[in-house]
């Protein structure tokens, strides 16, 4: 579910000690930088310039020390998965229609806005961070409570989505180490961080009753997996080992939303 959507409500958004890898053995000649056998000159080759189909750079390795560990609660994610959260979305998406399920995830992700807001501005997007509160605005008067998304559908403001682990992110901070959470998925020692202070960004963990907070959290989690059933099966079913699958591809993910 949460592992394969990526999103902020599944990981925790559901929410990092690089490795360095050894390759060949000893030829027993010392080679250079230049790539040449010391004491022979290397061949001048012409500068053609950036090749511009030159395929970019793969991320950096995400060290996981806890594989052990990481692989049981795996396991124990994605039984959790196809016998529970599944079924119960299915389900779930019997009953709804598709649009209702749509508006739902529209009111969860508008209520959500100060998180989005904040981590802008600490990344120093203020545009960015004034069209979320443009798009909370009227998201919430003309969507009615954010039910509806007007604000890119009839102005064309696409959300600006940033949490706390992107912003650690930018400033320099590394993945740390992988991290699999109960329940919530894949994630890292920087990315648990931040989710934990996204927390206390948003809204609905103010909510007095714990029962109306814990409802909401496993509603919105519920809707999420309705409206994505199929990618985590997709991105696992043909891999040699789905849980290498699932790291790669959470590595690969959230490298390429700190670049962004």
């Amino acid at each position: 579910m949460a592992r394969a959507s990526f999103t902020p409500y599944l990981f925790a958004t559901l929410l990092l000690l690089p490795l360095t890898t050894a390759f060949g053995g000893d030829t027993g000649e010392k080679a250079t930088a230049a790539g040449t056998v010391e004491g022979e000159t290397a061949p001048l080759e012409p500068d053609f310039g950036e090749d511009p189909f030159r395929e970019e750079a793969p991320p950096p390795h995400l060290a996981d020390p806890l594989e052990p560990l990481n692989r049981a609660l795996f396991v124990f994610n994605d039984k959790a998965y196809f016998w529970v959260m599944k079924p119960v979305a299915q389900g779930y998406a019997f009953v709804v229609p598709e649009l209702a399920r749509i508006s739902v995830r529209n009111f969860f992700r508008n209520i959500t806005m100060p998180v989005r807001f904040v981590n802008n501005l600490l990344q120093g997007k203020i545009r960015n961070s004034g069209v979320e509160l443009l798009r909370f605005l009227i998201n919430t008067t003309g969507g009615i409570g954010g039910l509806f998304d007007p604000a890119k559908d009839d102005f064309s403001l696409e959300p600006r989505n940033e949490d706390l682990g992107q912003t650690l992110g930018k400033y320099g901070l590394g993945h740390g180490f992988y991290l699999v959470l109960p329940l919530l998925g894949p994630s890292s020692l920087r990315d648990t961080v931040g989710q934990t202070g996204d927390f206390f960004l948003n809204p609905i963990n103010y909510v007095d009753d714990s029962g109306v907070v814990i409802g909401a959290k496993v509603l919105n989690a519920e809707n999420e997996v309705s409206l994505r059933i199929g990618e985590y099966e997709d991105l696992t079913k043909s891999a040699i080992d789905p849980y290498v699958a699932v790291r790669d591809a959470y590595s690969q993910y959230r490298e390429k939303k700190v670049r962004e």
